[in-house]
């Protein structure tokens, strides 16, 4: 069994310009890094045996905000949600509850995200089994995580995102592996 602690990014320029981003690889907003440098100040957990994130620079910039001083390992496989032809566009063109299966037009499906991330998982947990791991990522990724974890379904954890309800925190902790 491995303890994930899983962090959402800070607020992007992309973010604050109502842009769903995607594989758009945008920066941390300076309201962004406000808000990480007090989460790193409020973090619930703080001994971590590893340390991942995205590869992306929005999640890149938080992760070294939070861990400063430590080794972080970016992996692609924690990436947001490809969203095609529609990464970085404005306004709600994204809508996730069209795209659980089916794919973005050139981009990937939300089965997708899943599948990479119970590679990630399955990866973590053969290596790393008894370790407390922090993760610092995006929306698509954490979803997954309800979805391969807590055993829901896309359109529930879609519905539910804390995202849409302002219940922010800093940091969700998810077991993973035999109980």
């Amino acid at each position: 069994m491995i303890d994930l602690v899983f962090f959402a990014h800070g607020t992007s320029v992309d973010n604050e310009e109502h842009r769903s981003s995607g594989w758009h690889d945008c920066a941390l907003s300076s309201l962004g890094e406000e808000q990480t440098i007090r989460a790193r100040d409020s973090l619930l957990y703080r001994d971590f045996d590893l340390y991942y994130s995205s590869d992306l620079v929005r999640a890149k910039q938080t992760a070294n905000i939070l861990f400063p001083d430590k080794n972080i390992i970016y992996d692609s496989r924690l990436r947001e949600c490809n969203y095609g032809i529609l990464n970085g566009t404005l306004g709600r063109q994204v809508v996730y509850e069209d795209h659980i299966e089916s794919k973005f037009p050139q981009g990937e499906s939300l089965i997708n995200v899943q599948e990479r991330m119970e590679w990630f998982l399955s990866e973590l947990l053969k290596s790393y089994d008894g370790k407390r791991i922090a993760i610092v990522s995006h929306r698509a990724p954490q979803l997954a995580l309800e979805v391969i974890i807590n055993k829901l379904p896309w359109q529930d954890v879609i519905n539910n995102d804390w995202r849409l309800k302002g219940k922010w925190q800093p940091g969700w902790l998810y077991k993973y592996g035999k109980r």
